[in-house]
């Protein structure tokens, strides 16, 4: 059964747009359930690397039966060594290190507005200073409203911070975390990688490299662990949503909601994230919705929108998938 190009569009759009709140909501409720942030980030790379590994290898088969040399990582990764390196570390491993750890500290609702919120001011300016694009005028505005959202929002918990509170930390990491893969994002676009490709090359560099070291750190009693004491059930979960649905089925779906409705129109359709986000920690982590943060998304969601109306969707040769995001 065969469905049609506006089916495949609008059902692409509806997966990535629940996938990415629900990793903003699930993430924060994971934060109190036994794991500890380098468990999640381990059970992330094992779930993705069960699916993109064996497909990577796969995608690279013919090349090697023709004589080629192709990829890195004994032939896990699509990607030449360096590219998979860069993108490996800015958008696998320490992308998420930065966002689980940060649900430790933050509530979801912070998150919504300071990861993907954020992260379309940090990939312009990282794109404007990088790769010399400029900057129109329109989205320049739109640039100043998600900035006034996010101080708005992480700097309330700033000023906590000298009263003893930790949510600020929470805060810097997401927004940390929002600017690794903005520049994960620029440095596929400076190299012309392809989303999918990419996708697998940063799951390998992180099963060569991340749980290698994650085991012997682990033995070695240098790193807490809670992946023994934890049920089983709990693991497998977070592989199958955190590895599985955030990584490889968002990064399907959002490759396909673009290739259907463009670079600007996506943009646009993924600007409910923070709302849709934010409003689920309200109604599933019973997270207080204080003003200063719907205001914060209010300037968020309108600076995405402000800054997306007018551009004019441009051919790009790769597309990012925040993992979150992303």
């Amino acid at each position: 059964m065969r469905f049609s190009s506006k089916t495949v569009g609008l059902a692409s759009a509806v997966i990535t747009v629940l996938i990415w709140t629900g990793f903003i909501v699930i993430a924060r409720a994971s934060a109190s359930r036994g794991l500890l942030p380098m468990d999640i980030v381990l059970a992330r790379i094992v779930g993705a690397s069960a699916v993109l590994l064996p497909w990577a290898w796969w995608l690279m088969r013919p090349a090697r039966q023709a004589g080629e040399k192709v990829g890195s990582l004994w032939g896990l990764s699509p990607l030449p060594l360096s590219q998979t390196v860069q993108t490996g570390v800015l958008g696998g491993f320490l992308y998420a290190i930065l966002a689980y750890t940060g649900f430790f500290f933050a509530p979801a609702s912070h998150a919504s507005v300071l990861m993907p919120g954020s992260l379309p001011l940090w990939t312009t300016l990282l794109a404007w200073w990088f790769l010399h694009e400029k900057v129109a005028a329109s989205r320049a505005i739109g640039l100043v409203f998600i900035l006034l959202g996010g101080m708005l929002v992480g700097g309330a918990s700033l000023f906590k911070a000298f009263e003893g509170g930790e949510v600020w930390k929470g805060d810097l990491l997401f927004m940390a975390a929002s600017v690794c893969w903005a520049s994960y994002s620029v440095l596929l676009r400076r190299h012309g990688c392809d989303a999918v490709r990419a996708t697998m090359a940063i799951t390998a560099f992180g099963f060569v490299c991340f749980v290698p070291l994650f085991a012997l750190l682990v033995v070695l009693q240098i790193l807490p662990t809670q992946l023994h004491q934890a049920p089983w059930s709990e693991t497998l979960f977070q592989a199958v949503f955190q590895g599985m649905g955030s990584v490889v089925i968002s990064g399907i779906t959002f490759t396909q909601m673009v290739r259907h409705y463009g670079p600007v129109r996506s943009t646009m359709i993924t600007a409910l994230v923070p709302g849709l986000s934010a409003l689920g920690a309200v109604w599933f982590l019973g997270e207080p919705l204080h003003w200063n943060l719907l205001v914060g998304l209010a300037l968020v969601t309108g600076g995405i929108l402000f800054g997306v109306r007018q551009a004019k969707a441009v051919p790009t040769p790769a597309l990012a998938v925040p993992g979150g995001k992303p």
